[in-house]
C-alpha cells in the first residue's frame, strides 16, 4: 500500500495524459483530469505521522473493499452494482494512485462511449437493429398466442 512517497506529507504527482498534453502545445486538455496529482488525499497531520498514514490507508483500503464487494453481490442480485462497484474504486482513488488510474481511464473510455453513441450513424444503426428485435418479438408472440391462445397459468372462480 504505497501512494508512491517514501517522506511522509509528500505525493507522488503524474501527468494525467499519456501524451504530456496539458494544453499548452495546441492539445486539448483531458475534460476527465482533475487537474491535481495523484497521490493520497489524506489530512496533512495523518500523512506527517507514517503509522498513522499506514492506518490511514488500511481503512481505506477495508472500506473501498467492503463498498467493492458490495457491487459484486449486487451484480446478479437486485441492486446498482456497477455504480456501487465505482463507487468503492472512487473511495480507493481517494488514497491509491492505481485506483486513480483506472478510474481516470474508465472515466475517459465511458465519455468516448457516449460520444460513439451519440454519433448519427451510430444512432441509425441501433434504432434499426432495435425495431428489428421488436418485429421478431411481437411475430413470436403472435405465433404463440395464434397456436396456443390465451392461457392464464391461474383459475379464476366466479362468486
Amino acid at each position: 500500500m504505497n501512494t508512491g512517497s517514501d517522506e511522509p506529507g509528500e505525493a507522488a504527482v503524474v501527468s494525467g495524459r499519456a501524451d504530456g498534453g496539458d494544453g499548452t502545445d495546441g492539445t486539448r486538455p483531458d475534460p476527465t483530469d482533475s487537474g491535481r496529482g495523484l497521490g493520497s488525499r489524506a489530512p496533512e497531520y495523518v500523512k506527517a505521522r507514517r503509522a498513522l498514514h499506514l492506518s490511514w490507508q488500511v481503512g481505506v483500503f477495508v472500506v473501498g473493499l467492503a463498498v467493492v464487494g458490495a457491487g459484486i453481490v449486487m451484480l446478479p442480485l437486485p441492486g446498482p452494482g456497477w455504480v456501487v462497484i465505482f463507487g468503492g474504486m472512487a473511495i480507493w482513488a481517494t488514497e491509491f494512485v492505481w485506483a486513480q488510474l483506472v478510474l481516470r481511464w474508465t472515466k475517459r473510455k465511458v465519455t468516448e462511449a457516449a460520444q460513439r453513441a451519440l454519433d448519427p450513424e451510430v444512432r441509425r444503426r441501433n434504432i434499426t437493429l432495435t425495431v428489428v428485435g421488436l418485429v421478431i418479438v411481437a411475430a413470436l408472440v403472435g405465433v404463440y398466442l395464434w397456436k396456443f391462445g390465451v392461457v392464464m397459468p391461474w383459475k379464476i372462480k366466479d362468486q
